[in-house]
């Protein structure tokens, strides 16, 4: 859905982009800085009930992880390797902001039940990216979903920080949200795979009409013979 904005903020980080790039500073320590700081954020803050202090921390760090790609693109550094671990720590600091969710919920927030939702969330977002990159790996695109990475993320953010300043029953409702949408990404990009790996009807080939072929000689046999035994029943009459 946010696929739209990117370049736009692309554009917004490019001055910090050139910046950075005069320093020795490379995309892959951006990545790994982003990554730390939203997880120690997340499962400082939110599991002791900081849960506005907590998103801030959070959300900073997520936009200045955002960097690594614009720095990479000015440098001419992108790489396989650069994706990769962008990716796998992105997954990490997913699960540490809902992991920090459902400790709260348990340990302060009382309720189970969110508990479990957060936990919900953290497990489908998982699935979710193991679905893409699992298809990819067998040469299948599946980047399909109407929630990704992104958006499930800034739900998560948006309602987390809304309760952290008193708003009720935001976080309750964003998450079972972020939970409902997770589930249907999963759900169509499993869907995309298999509809991609079933093969296709296909209509009937000249094979038909060669396989019908004998049938047609072996009637044409069969009156010949025919006319060959009552021809001779003639001359024998």
């Amino acid at each position: 859905m946010l696929k739209v904005l990117r370049p736009g903020l692309g554009r917004l980080l490019a001055p910090a982009g050139r910046a950075l790039a005069r320093t020795p500073i490379t995309p892959n320590m951006i990545t790994v800085i982003g990554a730390i700081g939203v997880t120690a954020g997340a499962l400082t803050l939110f599991p002791t009930g900081h849960l506005f202090a907590g998103t801030m921390v959070c959300t900073g760090f997520v936009l200045s992880d955002m960097l690594d790609g614009v720095l990479a693109r000015i440098q001419g550094s992108t790489g396989t390797f650069g994706a990769f671990l962008d990716s796998t720590l992105d997954r990490v600091g997913d699960a540490a902001v809902f992991g920090g969710l459902a400790i709260w919920f348990v340990a302060g927030g009382h309720d189970r039940l969110l508990a479990a939702v957060a936990l919900f969330c953290l497990v489908a977002g998982l699935l979710v990216s193991y679905a893409r990159a699992r298809a990819e790996g067998l040469g299948i695109k599946a980047d399909v979903g109407i929630a990704e990475r992104t958006e499930r993320l800034l739900i998560g953010l948006v309602a987390t920080g809304l309760s952290g300043l008193g708003v009720p029953y935001v976080l309750s409702i964003g998450l079972w949200i972020v939970a409902v949408l997770s589930a249907i990404t999963f759900g169509q990009r499993v869907y995309a795979v298999r509809k991609a790996t079933t093969p296709r009807a296909t209509a009937p080939d000249s094979a038909a009409p060669e396989s019908a072929a004998p049938e047609s000689a072996t009637v044409d046999t069969a009156i010949s013979d025919n006319a060959i035994s009552d021809n001779t029943g003639a001359k024998k009459a």
